[in-house]
């Protein structure tokens, strides 16, 4: 399913969520603030991670916007450690 295939309402609520999720993994990861754009493409690239992890260890994702949230930020705080750790290497 591409972009082009997804309704605005979707569109929207995936920015909102990657927004949300960026923001708030900047926050948890101490140092880390992109502004609005960068903080949507950390939660997105966030909500990947997490999509592509989660299943693996067992944890699913029910649906739902808090859900979303959540599973977003915990992906992009996955994120933001690893380029943590690459930078200082």
């Amino acid at each position: 399913m591409g972009v082009e295939s997804m309704g605005i309402e979707s569109i929207i609520a995936m920015l909102f969520v990657g927004a949300i999720a960026g923001w708030l993994a900047g926050l948890i990861v101490k140092g880390y603030g992109f502004g609005l754009l960068g903080n949507i493409a950390i939660g997105i690239v966030g909500a990947v991670i997490a999509g592509f992890l989660f299943p693996r260890i067992g944890l699913n994702l029910d649906g739902g916007l808090f859900d979303a949230i959540v599973h977003s930020t915990i992906g992009a705080v996955i994120l933001l450690v690893l380029i943590k750790l690459v930078k200082k290497v």
